[in-house]
């Protein structure tokens, strides 16, 4: 896992979630979401995620960020659920997750790592001769 990078994307709220659609074509979604724990926590509408995740829950999450010297990027590969249990719903209400466009988005989806989650920074500069 590249814990290195310090959990910078913790402190993110926009990413990007890929997901396999039910003929088999990837597709990816910018999503606002928070951090709960070790898992990705976003809100959304019935619709494309939801559906592709009732055929394949296997997904991908990624955020990124930059400054004028650096960047960085961190991908989850994870599972997405749909978080059913009353009492977990009562607890992610508390999260800092507003919709950004006026939408009722009453599903929480959880997005938990299958494998390690791995980044890289970089360090920006003139591009080197050849």
């Amino acid at each position: 896992a590249s814990r290195g990078l310090g959990d910078v994307y913790k402190r993110q709220s926009l990413g990007r979630l890929a997901v396999i659609d039910q003929d088999g074509t990837p597709e990816i979604f910018p999503i606002n979401y928070a951090v709960d724990g070790e898992s990705i926590v976003f809100r959304s509408a019935a619709g494309s995620k939801l559906d592709a995740l009732a055929t394949n829950s296997h997904v991908c999450f990624e955020a990124d960020g930059w400054t004028e010297e650096t960047g960085w990027s961190v991908i989850v590969d994870g599972r997405g659920e749909v978080v059913t249990d009353k009492v977990e719903l009562k607890l992610l209400d508390k999260l800092p997750l507003l919709p950004w466009v006026p939408t009722v988005k009453p599903n929480y989806v959880r997005v938990t790592p299958t494998k390690d989650i791995s980044g890289r920074t970089f360090t920006f500069g003139e591009e080197p001769a050849e």
